[in-house]
């Protein structure tokens, strides 16, 4: 769709791992450490990053493996969602 996405891309004191400044935008894959004590620390991150405008999708590690299209997919859509944001501002 034209958008460009860094990988491991720095956001402030965070790591985003994947970004797109265009759309202030973070994709986060998440596998198998994002869970009990990680999920505290992956909110935290979360609202810092709502609160700089950026709009942050998180996709399970296991859904890009099991379900790649799917994931493909849903991005496409917040992909198109941010971009007709843009337009209307």
């Amino acid at each position: 769709m034209g958008q460009r996405f860094r990988r491991q891309s720095p956001i402030g004191v965070y790591i985003a791992d994947f970004y797109c400044h265009n759309l202030r935008l973070v994709i986060e894959v998440d596998g198998k450490t994002h869970q009990q004590r990680q999920l505290v620390h992956d909110k935290k991150r979360d609202v810092w990053m709502q609160s700089k405008g950026i709009f942050v999708v998180r996709v399970q590690a296991r859904d890009v493996f099991e379900n790649l299209e799917g994931v493909q997919g849903m991005i496409e859509q917040v992909v198109r969602r941010r971009l007709e944001e843009q337009v209307e501002q």
